[in-house]
């Protein structure tokens, strides 16, 4: 797996370099959702990073395969080349690189890595779940609470469903953070929960909930006690909870 950490460092220095630049122009797909260079250049890099490992790749930037190509994948990469497009307009330093190996529609091995705060997370398939800053790497763990103490959100999406359930927890700490840092939060043992009454595509959280189950937490459909699961017809996740 050492590929796909390789890619999404690479990435990340493409990212950060636009990022750093005084001005970058900012375009917008069909959906209204915001596209910089920064996402197809990265996209571009783990593309033909990932291509020699022969597995196939679906990325939010790259071309729709559609479904009668893909029901046929026993395994894939799943890729956001740039997970938070809006913090990364808005330089609040909360975006990601997230790529995912998935093997039978679950999500096998995740890394993600946020180049402005130079925080990178990974999970041994099968195995533990890690985190490297500018120094050697620490196995991560969720940490479950008797009572939610500290629900996180989504900073640029937050629903009146979410809002809802967050009320339910009127002692528990509210905190915002932007892309799959989220995710991050809960794998690290730093939150209990994060709801997400909200769409969003498979590729915005396949790669976390790799690393968050590797840490001991769950990724369920709000509904159910079903996980997330991926290569569907249709790439649009249904509303779920992380919990750890």
């Amino acid at each position: 797996m050492f590929i796909a950490k390789e890619a999404a460092l690479e990435a990340g220095t493409a990212i950060m370099q636009v990022y750093g630049s005084t001005d970058f122009a900012v375009e917008y797909k069909t959906d209204r959702s915001p596209l910089t260079i920064a996402d197809t250049s990265a996209h571009e890099i783990i593309k033909n990073k990932l291509l020699v490992t022969g597995i196939p790749i679906l990325s939010e930037e790259g071309k729709l395969i559609p479904f009668t190509e893909r029901r046929y994948w026993s395994n894939f990469w799943m890729v956001d080349p740039l997970d938070g497009t809006k913090e990364f307009i808005n330089r609040n330093k909360e975006f990601t690189v997230n790529i995912a190996l998935i093997k039978n529609d679950k999500p096998l091995f995740g890394v993600v890595y946020a180049p402005a705060l130079e925080l990178l997370y990974w999970n041994e398939p099968g195995g533990a779940a890690w985190r490297q800053n500018n120094g050697p790497a620490a196995q991560i763990h969720t940490h479950r609470n008797e009572r939610v103490q500290s629900i996180v959100a989504s900073k640029s999406h937050l629903s009146k469903e979410t809002e809802e359930y967050i009320e339910q927890y009127p002692q528990a700490e509210l905190r915002t953070i932007g892309s799959s840092l989220k995710f991050m939060l809960i794998a690290e043992g730093k939150a209990d929960c994060y709801p997400r009454f909200g769409p969003t595509m498979e590729w915005d959280t396949a790669a976390a909930h790799a690393i968050v189950e590797a840490a001991g937490g769950k990724v369920t459909q709000h509904d159910s006690d079903e996980p997330l699961y991926y290569n569907k017809e249709t790439l649009l996740n249904p509303w779920f909870i992380v919990t750890a």
